[in-house]
């Protein structure tokens, strides 16, 4: 597997570490959690980095063990992985989870739209992956944006600012203050998952924990969230391949 070497963050408290696995360079973050009751390892939705999880009682002697017992499995894991695709003419990537066919329209004028199952990107080519990227970001601000509205009036909530972000952690999140933060990405997923991310982040304007209360009114919010989180934990690292 190659070498680890190991670098504490005074701040963090974790260990980042480097791994190679099958020529390919890795590094691996080590958190430790009070609640976690075994070592558990996971490949970052990036797909370029390592997470191990970790009790606080176990050496760093164990955890680099285990890591070391994990290659033959990071390395199928990672041949596994679905391939990038770029953003490009003639590519077809999910909008609201139906299929769309990427246009090249150099003579054009009208920026981007979509039309008949297509995505139509005018300009230069070179600019093609931005334009589309801009109007995807645009389009998520708008169906998240309605959908906060429409889920905070049925509570009697305000939200705060909405900001959109391209995290591969979380799908949404929502601050003390009620700012509510979301992944463009979420627009390239089906609706109801975009539904569903955004109720979830409302519900927190109630409800800041994740207590039953709170699982409550998200279900007052949509019906089918535990579908929808079934969704995101299968496929929704897949959103990540696009642009």
């Amino acid at each position: 597997m190659g070498r680890l070497v190991s670098v504490c963050s005074a701040r963090s408290m974790t260990l980042a570490r480097s791994v190679t696995v099958d020529g390919r360079a890795l590094p691996v973050t080590l958190r430790r959690n009070a609640r976690s009751c075994r070592l558990s390892l996971r490949i970052d939705p990036s797909g370029e980095r390592l997470v191990v999880v970790a009790p606080p009682h176990v050496s760093e002697r164990l955890i680099l063990d285990f890591v070391q017992d994990k290659e033959e499995w990071v390395a199928r894991q990672l041949a596994s992985q679905p391939q990038p695709v770029p953003f490009a003419d003639g590519v077809i990537f999910p909008l609201l989870g139906e299929p769309q066919r990427i246009v090249h329209r150099p003579d054009a004028r009208r920026g981007v739209w979509a039309e008949d199952g297509a995505v139509h990107v005018s300009g230069q080519v070179e600019h093609l992956p931005r334009r589309l990227t801009d109007w995807l970001k645009a389009r998520a601000r708008e169906e998240i944006g309605t959908r906060v509205q429409t889920h905070a009036a049925t509570l009697g909530v305000r939200p705060g600012r909405i900001t959109l972000r391209d995290t591969r952690t979380r799908w949404g999140s929502c601050s003390h203050k009620g700012d509510l933060s979301f992944s463009w990405r979420l627009v390239l997923a089906p609706v109801n998952i975009v539904n569903y991310v955004a109720a979830h982040e409302v519900a927190h304007l109630s409800v800041f924990d994740h207590s039953p209360k709170f699982w409550a009114v998200v279900a007052r919010l949509v019906e089918d969230h535990e579908q929808a989180q079934s969704w995101l934990k299968q496929k929704g690292s897949g959103l990540h391949r696009y642009g």
